[in-house]
């Protein structure tokens, strides 16, 4: 790189410390449940389009919603998560816009009375340190999906565009961070700290692919030690964390470059367009949408008990950061071991009923970290349930509990673990099946030890002659002649003995 060119970095990267972004985002979540918010109609994603409908989602005249308990249920269950205020009364209310994808010329959501308010999330940005932040929630409010609009991959995808509704009534919730994000990278992070919270009180599989997830960002710069915030944007399309970073990254850098040159930033929507790079305008803030909130007239406002919310919170899970302290606390594990197997709440069931079987805690860590995740990568395997996983946790701690006895060697135990994780057959089994049981008789040990020796006189002279770097040179070869059977130490002790 040139001095002109490193020179112009150097600049770059001073006007940029100048400001501060402030960054705020907007999650929609979908609810796992088996059907829609206020119908019937099943949510299962991938069905044939226009088959998971009825007169209630399709907003036909004289249809009547009903909410689901179930729906507001889990919608409890993810505010008391991340510690929001539950309101004992809270009420929907109709969002009135025209789009196609809205059959009833409106969106049954909530405004001035949310579910939820005044809650946290609690993140650990990389790099810094391991300090938490907490990044306030402002609110978390439940409403019904919209329909998809297709406008491409049919005929005449150039004139027309076309519409599925089954996802339309798909139950919601949304939530709203407090500005309180101060880069893309604590953006990334916050966004995945919240997929991993919803995932382990299981009212969500926030899955980005089947729109399970979506996020909208706010971000705007001031300088740094201003109090006043500076003019912001709506960033829509963000389908994954990857281009939430992206963007945001763009929009920062397009915002100082602007105020930088003189200009000035417009309050405006805009998209991401990963073919281009950067984000586009999408409306201006003249043209953005009132939405004349009111009431919902057909449904009761929504009444959350102090009995009904203390019966949910006693069956909330252990969040993970609660689980990564105890974890670190109980079982001795370094901060990332901790970190790997408390990313998804079934990792950390596995784990601790591999340990609970009679595994050593970090034997168990080091094997379901390397061996396990390698294996369900391979795969393509994705398991939700202690029950699914493969081998069973007993049979994890019986091959672990062979190698620290010296029944079978660890590289004899990475053999078999594979046909324990294809078939879920016991190592006992396979060692028995396949003769791969550990060698301990020092006579036969010996005779391998004698028989690579008498092969190799000159690694012998230069043994002897001082040179203890050969030595791995006749283990290795030991090793090898037993087919990895033979037991390590006695390797060891026979071979100093017969060489010396």
């Amino acid at each position: 790189m040139s001095k002109i060119a490193q020179e112009a970095r150097r600049v770059a990267r001073e006007v940029l410390e100048q400001y501060e972004p402030v960054i705020g985002l907007e999650v929609h979540v979908q609810l796992k449940t088996e059907t829609k918010i206020f119908c019937a109609c099943s949510t299962r994603f991938g069905d044939p389009p226009n088959t998971n409908v009825c007169p209630v989602c399709l907003g036909l005249p004289g249809s009547l919603p009903v909410l689901n308990r179930r729906a507001l249920e889990m919608a409890v269950r993810a505010a008391l998560a991340l510690q929001c205020t539950v309101h004992a009364r809270s009420r929907f209310a109709r969002k009135n816009y025209f789009y196609p994808d809205l059959p009833k010329g409106y969106q049954i959501s909530m405004y001035e009375l949310p579910l939820a308010s005044a809650g946290r999330l609690e993140i650990v940005p990389a790099g810094d340190g391991g300090a938490p932040q907490h990044i306030g929630i402002t609110r978390l409010h439940m409403e019904e999906d919209a329909a998809k609009a297709m406008h491409e991959g049919f005929p005449d995808s150039d004139r027309n565009s076309y519409i599925d509704y089954n996802r339309c009534g798909v139950p919601l919730i949304e939530i709203v961070s407090e500005p309180d994000l101060r880069s893309p990278a604590d953006a990334y992070t916050y966004l995945n700290t919240l997929k991993q919270v919803l995932q382990y009180t299981d009212v969500s599989d926030c899955n980005m692919e089947e729109g399970s997830l979506r996020c909208d960002a706010n971000v705007s710069v001031r300088r740094r030690g201003a109090e006043k915030l500076g003019v912001k944007t709506e960033v829509k399309n963000l389908n994954s964390f990857r281009y939430l970073q992206r963007a945001l990254e763009f929009e920062i850098e397009r915002h100082i470059g602007a105020l930088e040159s003189g200009g000035q930033i417009e309050q405006e929507t805009r998209l991401w367009s990963l073919a281009a790079g950067r984000t586009e305008p999408m409306r201006s803030k003249e043209f953005a949408h009132d939405y004349r909130y009111f009431p919902e007239p057909d449904l009761l406002p929504v009444h959350v008990g102090e009995a009904w919310k203390a019966r949910i919170t006693e069956t909330m899970p252990e969040l993970p950061a609660a689980r990564r302290a105890r974890f670190l606390r109980d079982y001795a594990l370094t901060p990332y071991d901790a970190g790997v197997l408390t990313d998804t709440r079934s990792l950390g069931d596995y784990f601790e009923a591999v340990v609970s079987a009679g595994a050593p805690p970090k034997s168990a860590a080091h094997w379901i970290q390397t061996e396990m995740l390698r294996q369900m990568n391979e795969a393509g395997v994705v398991a939700e349930r202690v029950d699914e996983f493969k081998p069973a946790p007993r049979e994890l701690a019986l091959l672990l509990q062979g190698i620290q006895n010296g029944q079978i060697t660890p590289a004899m135990a990475k053999k078999v673990f594979p046909q324990m994780f294809a078939t879920g057959r016991s190592a006992e089994e396979i060692i028995a099946a396949e003769g791969l049981a550990q060698i301990s008789d020092a006579v036969e040990i010996e005779r391998l030890c004698r028989e690579v020796i008498a092969r190799n006189p000159e690694n012998v002279a230069k043994y002897r002659a001082g040179n203890e770097g050969v030595f791995k040179f006749f283990v290795g070869q030991v090793m090898r002649a037993s087919r990895g059977q033979a037991n390590p130490q006695l390797v060891n002790d026979i071979l100093r003995r017969v060489l010396g």
